[in-house]
């Protein structure tokens, strides 16, 4: 999300300089990019996934040597070290103001209080367009190798399959997605900052929508992920129901439980992660038996052939 406020900010201008501390004047060589083209979002997007790819592959030289467990706590020491670093540089990301004032892609099209279904726009089509390349990654051999190594890592290895590298690959390639999902976020908000991304708003919750929706599962990530979203926008609308002003049909929320909504959001979601993983530990859409790619273009090109001419004429005893 930096990395994309950074490149989309044009440099050349006195805002950019008060903001980011008098770094602007050494970025003049990045080209002016208007808010009301398309080509902020491609080049952000493109930079913010760049620079996530490198950081994770510099990040699994040490940390993918580790087991599940350790891994996961290293990543999580990993991720809050890089925001004590942007909480703390003022230089180029602003310390905890953060950068405010990001162009918004293809922002002249509509008024600024609809820029919000755009930016929906922009998100789905982003979507589909991972889902499909995710999809038909794991179903190529290299996709096999990753699940092989997700069910047993010592057969893969023995199997010839370089470990490392294909770890390294799928977890450089998860950060470069979630380097664009940064991007649209920044986008989205049109400011970006430091303590946004909390412990559990940046790790938490995205933990919680595998768990929910399916782990190992792009359909359940979707899904997780529109369940856990809801209940937390959900939680967001009714603060606003006070007695003073009732939501739809007289709805209010008495002002004790105002106070503390957001106690009550994080019981809910922790109460959902445990419902599904008592009733439906495989999540609410559980993973399909993948096929490879090539068994089922053979399997289609048998079917259009149609049955052999031994079956076609039947057996000697018909």
């Amino acid at each position: 999300a930096n990395t994309a406020a950074i490149i989309t900010k044009p440099p050349a201008s006195g805002e950019f300089v008060q903001y980011v501390g008098g770094f602007g004047d050494k970025l003049d060589f990045i080209p002016y990019l208007d808010s009301d083209q398309w080509l902020p979002f491609l080049i952000g997007a493109a930079g913010a996934a760049l620079a996530c790819g490198i950081l994770a592959f510099l990040l699994s030289i040490p940390a993918l040597r580790l087991r599940e467990d350790y891994l996961a706590i290293a990543t999580i020491g990993i991720a809050e070290l890089l925001r004590r670093v942007t909480i703390e540089e003022r230089g180029l990301v602003n310390g905890t103001r953060g950068l405010p004032g990001i162009p918004r892609p293809l922002g002249s099209l509509v008024e600024p209080d609809e820029y919000k279904f755009v930016i929906f726009g922009i998100a789905v089509v982003v979507l589909i367009l991972v889902y499909i390349a995710v999809e038909r990654g794991i179903r190529s051999p290299w996709g096999r190798v990753l699940r092989a190594l997700r069910e047993d890592e010592l057969t893969t290895a023995a199997s010839g399959k370089n470990v490392f590298a294909f770890k390294s690959q799928g977890f450089v390639l998860g950060a470069m997605i979630i380097g664009v999902g940064g991007a649209i976020y920044a986008y989205a908000n049109s400011a970006i900052s430091p303590d946004t991304f909390t412990h559990f708003f940046g790790t938490f919750i995205f933990w919680a929508m595998l768990m929910v929706g399916g782990s190992g599962n792009n359909k359940g990530a979707i899904m997780g992920a529109y369940v856990v979203w809801g209940l937390w926008t959900i939680t967001l609308q009714l603060q606003g129901y006070t007695p003073a002003h009732p939501g739809p049909l007289g709805f209010a929320i008495p002002d004790a439980v105002q106070s503390r909504i957001f106690f009550i959001r994080d019981f809910l979601l922790g109460a959902l992660i445990v419902v599904v993983l008592l009733l439906r530990p495989q999540g609410l859409v559980p993973e399909e038996r993948r096929v490879s790619i090539w068994v089922e273009r053979h399997a289609r090109r048998l079917r259009r052939r149609g049955p052999a001419p031994a079956e076609q004429a039947g057996s000697p005893s018909d």
